[in-house]
């Protein structure tokens, strides 16, 4: 998925009221206030000084006319800040079947209803397979060494996504969580238990009932994003990643 307008470096000044940030633009020094698609805790990510890339944009309807969603990383890597990329990403990927355990399927849909006031973010078909619904999670949290975690912060949402999944692969379809880590320098995913124990609950639930994890990176620049290789997942004491 490339920007469709070229990002703007800036230096970060502060996040405030989650989806505000304040910054300086590097090539003008002009102070703006740009939109921080973002509600979660954004740990490591939101740092003053931080270098960060923002999108710009010209429409009038818009109040603010940069939207953030670049974080540059101490190791010079990237990070997508932005939570509504990794659907557009995964959506491109599943449609040029770069997601290896679903490339069987001829049919992608997005956003589609099912139970009682509930979405899916991708419904995948074929005529002699069972259906496989697919949400997607991003992942920004790192705090040790490679591991990617989910969550960063208390997320109930995340929790029933989990539980409505646990239900569809009871009923005999196809349920998966696809996590997509947002960042460049993680090789292993962990659910982030002391977070959200409940999530952790709900997580391990999930997966004893039939629930597909799969984890995939991502490679970021300020040119666009894209799916990268599959990762590990944590899947307990017996767990031994592989030494990077």
């Amino acid at each position: 998925m490339r920007f469709q307008t070229p990002l703007v470096p800036a230096r970060l000044i502060r996040r405030y009221k989650r989806f505000l940030a304040d910054a300086v633009l590097e090539e003008t020094g002009e102070e703006i206030t740009a939109h921080c698609p973002n509600p979660g805790a954004m740990t490591g990510l939101q740092d003053e000084d931080t270098r960060i890339w923002l999108e710009p944009n010209n429409d009038p309807r818009k109040k603010l006319k940069f939207g953030w969603r670049v974080s540059e990383l101490r190791d010079g890597g990237f990070a997508c800040i932005d939570t509504t990329l990794p659907n557009r990403v995964a959506k491109e990927a599943l449609l040029s079947g770069q997601v290896s355990e679903l490339t069987r399927y001829d049919t992608v849909r997005p956003e589609v209803a099912y139970g009682t006031g509930s979405r899916i973010d991708f419904l995948l078909s074929h005529d002699v397979l069972p259906a496989a619904y697919i949400e997607v999670k991003s992942v920004t949290l790192r705090r040790d060494r490679r591991w990617a975690e989910f969550p960063d912060c208390v997320t109930k949402r995340g929790a029933r996504h989990l539980q409505d999944l646990t239900e569809i692969a009871r009923s005999g379809d196809r349920a998966v969580m696809l996590y997509l880590v947002g960042r460049t320098d993680c090789h292993y995913l962990k659910v982030a238990d002391d977070l959200d124990p409940n999530y952790a609950k709900s997580f391990d639930s999930a997966r004893q009932s039939g629930v597909e994890m799969l984890c995939y990176s991502t490679r970021i620049s300020p040119d666009g994003i894209w799916l990268g290789k599959p990762l590990a997942i944590d899947e307990g004491p017996q767990f031994r990643p592989r030494v990077v």
